[in-house]
C-alpha cells in the first residue's frame, strides 16, 4: 500500500466518522424537539397546568410559572459546566429532562398563537434552519469570525431583550425580533461547522458520545429561539 492510497483510505475513514457524528448530533436534536412539541402540546391542554402557571385572576404569571420557565436557563449552564465531569449517560438525561421541562415553559404559545400561525411558522423554520445547516456543513469557508460576529449580536439581543422587559415597547419588539432572526439563522450555519469540526478532530468514543448531545443542544438552541423570533415576527396573536 502507497502513502496515497493510505491517505485516501484515511480521509474516507474520517469523513465516514464525521457523518455517523453529525446524524447521531441531529437525531438527538430531532428527538429533543419531538419532546418538547409532544409535551407543549400535552400541557396548553391541561387546564390544571395552566392553573398552576398562571393567576387566573391577574392574568399574570405565579411563581411556579416562572420557574417552569428558569429552570431550563439553569440545566443548560449545569451541563455547559459540568461537561468535562459528567460522563455521557447523565448529560443524555438531563438533555431529554431539559426538552421536557422546555415542552411545559413553551406551553404558551398554543394559547397565545392559532394552530395555522404556529405550523406555518414551524414549516419556515424548518426550510431556513435546513439551508443554514447546508451551507455550514458543505462551505469549505471558516465561519469563526462570522460565528463571533454572530454572538456579539446576540448579546445585544438579550441586553435589547432585558430592556424591553420593562419598555413594553411594540416597535422594540419588531426590531429584536428581526435581528434575533438574523442572528440565529448566521449561528445555525456556524454551529453546524463547528460541530462537524468537533467530531473530525475527536477520536476518543466516550468524548464523541459527550460531544454529541452538547451538539444536539447547542443546535436545538438555534432552532428553538429561531422559531420564537419568527413566531414573534411574522405570528398574529389571538
Amino acid at each position: 500500500m502507497n502513502l496515497n492510497t493510505y491517505t485516501r483510505e484515511e480521509t474516507f475513514q474520517t469523513k465516514s466518522l464525521t457523518h455517523s457524528f453529525m446524524a447521531s448530533v441531529f437525531s438527538w436534536m430531532f428527538l429533543a424537539m419531538a419532546i418538547t412539541a409532544l409535551v407543549s402540546f400535552v400541557a396548553a391542554g391541561s387546564q390544571s397546568f395552566l392553573e398552576i402557571m398562571y393567576n387566573m385572576e391577574t392574568g399574570k404569571m405565579s411563581i411556579a410559572g416562572w420557574i417552569i420557565m428558569l429552570l431550563p436557563f439553569g440545566l443548560v449552564f449545569w451541563m455547559s459546566a459540568g461537561f468535562a465531569k459528567m460522563n455521557s449517560g447523565t448529560l443524555t438525561l438531563i438533555f431529554i429532562g431539559y426538552s421536557a421541562l422546555m415542552g411545559l415553559s413553551l406551553s404558551f404559545i398554543f394559547l397565545a398563537y392559532s394552530g395555522a400561525t404556529i405550523a406555518k411558522t414551524f414549516v419556515i423554520t424548518s426550510a431556513m434552519f435546513g439551508l443554514m445547516a447546508v451551507l455550514g456543513y458543505t462551505t469549505k469557508t471558516d465561519l469563526t469570525r462570522f460565528g463571533s460576529l454572530m454572538m456579539m449580536g446576540l448579546v445585544g439581543v438579550i441586553i435589547a431583550t432585558l430592556v424591553n422587559f420593562f419598555m413594553k415597547s411594540s416597535t422594540m419588539e419588531y426590531i429584536i425580533s428581526f435581528v434575533g432572526v438574523l442572528v440565529f439563522t448566521g449561528l445555525t450555519a456556524y454551529d453546524v461547522q463547528k460541530i462537524k469540526r468537533i467530531g473530525m478532530e475527536n477520536s476518543d468514543p466516550a468524548m464523541i458520545k459527550k460531544a454529541t448531545i452538547m451538539g444536539a443542544l447547542t443546535l436545538y438552541l438555534d432552532f428553538i429561539n429561531l422559531f420564537l423570533f419568527l413566531l414573534r415576527f411574522f405570528g398574529n396573536r389571538k
